[in-house]
């Protein structure tokens, strides 16, 4: 993807296009960690010699048996040795004593490039840019980074089937899928097409002329139409518009007739209709891709393994993705939903994967869960 200079408060979620180095030492001076005293000497008195907050800086060097007021975060005048909580203090007559033992030389400083120094790496190409991750950037002393651009993604929807606005809603049904990819694309800060979805009725024509238009992004997303019914052509125009058709048909439940191929070189994710399929499809392939488009080292969902709340029939020879909630440490499954479904989703943490085969998983067995986006 290409690249360029982003100012940090536009840069959350942006993958760094390079890697980023402190400008800046942190902390850029020895500064007090506590309200106090910045103490030359061992006393256990001292004579006060002035009083810094933050931001403010003391001219001279104190001598041994002088000290100052410093408040946390002010720059540790010279000669100083060590910092006195105020707690531990009394003062009087322009006379600061310590009412316990002196602390240890260096106490309650924090040193100049405690945390990292000028030049110092601080992430590397490719990491995902989070609220701490910008506050680390800024606190040395970078204004902007090399970001690399979110992808431009296109949704083709094809299919008569769904209530179209004035339109007669005899046998029709409400279109969802266009929605809730928008609403997945947003989230991640993809650029998409301001006009919404392209709609294509099953016609060979209408899913050709959608695709054209589509294929002017860097990625497509079409619902509908990828199985092997009468109605199902997507297939068929993409090798007529001579698509490069990498995979038709993937062995999990849900989302068996997904397709991927390169058409004009730009990727195409060809899903299913069902909008449970279109979801778990969209989170277990179409993110990783499109966060490996952007550098991400690890663009696949973070996986964790944990054992089950209840038992799971498991059968047939496809993998299953199946909704947990997480609580106590434990995988809830939730209900098992057909493809069409997607209540159960609203709720879930995450997916358990199900390996192929008959069987019963007991409660307590662990499971992967890949975690929800």
């Amino acid at each position: 993807m290409p690249f360029a200079p982003l100012a940090l408060d536009l840069a959350q979620d942006h993958h760094l296009a390079a890697d980023a180095l402190a400008r800046d030492a942190h902390p850029r001076f020895d500064m007090s960690a506590v309200d106090g005293y910045a103490v030359a000497g061992d006393g256990p008195t001292w004579t006060l010699k002035g009083a810094l907050a933050a931001g403010e800086v003391h001219a001279a060097s104190l001598q041994p048996g002088e000290c100052v007021r410093i408040f946390t975060g002010a720059q540790v005048p010279g000669g100083a040795d060590r910092i006195v909580m105020q707690e531990r203090t009394a003062q009087a007559d322009g006379r600061v004593r310590l009412s316990d033992s002196v602390p240890a030389v260096g106490a309650n400083i924090r040193r100049r490039g405690e945390q990292f120094t000028e030049g110092e790496l601080l992430l590397r190409q490719g990491e995902r840019l989070d609220a701490p991750a910008i506050g680390l950037l800024a606190s040395a002393g970078l204004e902007e980074v090399e970001a690399s651009f979110k992808p431009w993604v296109s949704v083709v929807r094809t299919g008569g089937e769904f209530i179209e606005q004035g339109g007669d809603r005899t046998g029709r049904i409400h279109s969802s899928n266009e929605w809730m990819l928008f609403a997945a694309l947003h989230k991640e800060l993809c650029e998409v097409e301001e006009q919404g979805a392209f709609i294509a009725r099953d016609d060979d024509q209408d899913i050709a002329n959608a695709l054209q238009q589509a294929i002017e992004a860097d990625v497509v997303i079409t619902t509908g139409g990828v199985s092997v019914g009468d109605h199902d052509r997507v297939a068929d125009v993409l090798r007529s518009m001579g698509a490069d058709i990498r995979f038709h048909g993937v062995a999990q439940k849900p989302g068996k007739p997904m397709l991927f191929a390169l058409l004009k070189g730009k990727p195409v994710f060809a899903l299913p209709g069902n909008p449970r399929a279109v979801m778990v499809l969209f989170w277990e392939y179409v993110l990783p891709f499109l966060r490996a488009m952007q550098g991400d080292p690890e663009p696949g969902p973070r996986v964790d393994r944990l054992p089950l709340a209840a038992g799971v029939r498991c059968k047939g020879d496809r993998t299953e993705f199946r909704a947990v909630r997480i609580a106590g440490g434990l995988a809830h499954p939730l209900s098992d939903e057909g493809s069409h479904m997607l209540r159960s989703l609203t709720a879930a943490d995450g997916l358990m994967v199900l390996n192929p085969g008959d069987r019963e998983l007991r409660p307590g067995e662990l499971v992967d869960v890949h975690l929800r986006p």
